[in-house]
């Protein structure tokens, strides 16, 4: 094998973090210059944006009319938190788990939520649980896209139009990569810092008809914490889904979002991030087809994730070493690429197994992307040649 040439033109943008994620093209701090920083987020004008955020992003995702949109705190973890001990409780539960970020729900279905009629429908990294064992009489938890192995759900098909329990999902690497058939989810999360490359630490939480009616006709028999109440009572709370946040929000990261979201508009709304985010996965794919020593960790073509690219590494040498050594080449590899300023932070989540993880959503430019690739083979004849002997 011919050791490639150092590669002269670097991608214009080398962030290719799976969250925080790149900003928006041409994004800068002059975007925020407009930010009603230093005012109550109760007063009439910075309430306003903040409403504005729930309206625009239910027109990006183009979500139904009846559907309601709130801003909560902690990110996408909050969003799930709420949602599940506010709803969870009615019904036997289903928790379909295929990677890391599922697994944590999991936790709180075993371990924090009792007495919970649950079970746990597993699969391996790099694959779909058997979705036919999921129980329409029953509530249903899941990932749409497994962030940390980059397995999602080709489609909704297996979730049934006539089902009794309700669907939870945690779509933060999922919304505005792929498309969500809203009909069939009566509960989405996600958070800003993903597809749309905003600030952390705030979730959305989109809530159904279906959703709606079990708040307000079912209390749940544990403790909820303040921060997790969608309801007084059996009364929703309708005012979190009109802006009026359970605590302080950041007006800069209301900024932000803001920016976000109209440059996502500018590009043609939900259906032109997901355009990018599937032209942007053409270019990782093409790539892997033809490299040698890399392949997707996603098994088969139609799970594999169009915004968080989960890569095993291939190489025979690689993968006779002992866990702990391929982890160490991996931060060795991700070092040296960061140091040659050609990719930050694209190691996989230390939950999964040793390998690359790519971001790949509409906030990145296609033509960084081609550029990254020869860094990449570059970057690992370098560590072959220093490692393998």
């Amino acid at each position: 094998m011919s050791t490639p040439t150092k590669p002269t033109i670097l991608p214009d943008n080398p962030r290719f973090s799976s969250g925080p994620c790149a900003k928006r093209p041409g994004w800068s701090p002059a975007a925020l210059d407009g930010a009603l920083v230093g005012r109550s987020h109760r007063a009439k004008e910075p309430l306003e944006r903040i409403r504005e955020v729930i309206s625009r992003s239910k027109e990006v995702l183009s979500l139904p009319d009846d559907y309601r949109v709130a801003i909560v705190p902690a990110s996408d973890t909050g969003a799930m938190e709420m949602a599940m001990w506010s709803l969870l409780g009615a019904r036997g539960v289903d928790f379909l788990t295929w990677e890391n970020f599922g697994e944590q729900w999991v936790i709180d279905g075993e371990s924090q939520l009792r007495p919970l009629d649950h079970r746990v429908i597993r699969a391996p990294y790099g694959e779909l649980p058997d979705l036919s064992q999921a129980d329409p009489e029953r509530d249903n938890v899941f990932v749409w896209n497994g962030t940390t192995s980059g397995v999602r759900l080709p489609n909704g098909d297996w979730i049934s139009n006539d089902r009794a329990g309700l669907t939870i999902c945690d779509a933060t690497s999922g919304v505005l990569a792929h498309e969500m058939p809203w009909d069939k989810l009566d509960v989405v999360t996600y958070s800003w810092q993903k597809a749309l490359g905003g600030e952390a630490g705030f979730g959305m939480l989109v809530l159904g008809p279906r959703a709606a009616e079990r708040l307000e006709s079912y209390t749940p028999p544990w403790p909820i914490p303040k921060l997790f109440r969608l309801a007084k009572g059996q009364n929703l709370m309708e005012g979190l889904f009109r802006g009026v946040t359970i605590n302080t929000v950041s007006m800069l990261a209301i900024e932000d979002v803001l920016d976000a979201l109209r440059w996502a508009e500018s590009i043609g709304g939900g259906p032109g991030m997901i355009a990018r985010a599937e032209a942007n996965f053409s270019v990782i794919d093409e790539w892997v087809e033809r490299t040698p020593w890399v392949e997707f960790l996603a098994r088969d073509p139609a799970t594999r994730s169009r915004s968080s690219l989960c890569l095993s590494i291939t190489d025979d040498w690689f993968a006779a070493l002992e866990e702990s050594a391929r982890w160490d080449i991996v931060g060795a590899f991700t070092k040296l690429l960061a140091t040659e300023n050609a990719a930050f932070d694209i190691a996989t989540h230390r939950a999964a197994s040793p390998g690359l993880r790519i971001w790949s959503g509409g906030t990145v430019e296609q033509d960084n992307l081609q550029k990254l690739l020869p860094w990449l083979d570059w970057g690992w004849a370098q560590i072959r040649a220093e490692h393998a002997g």
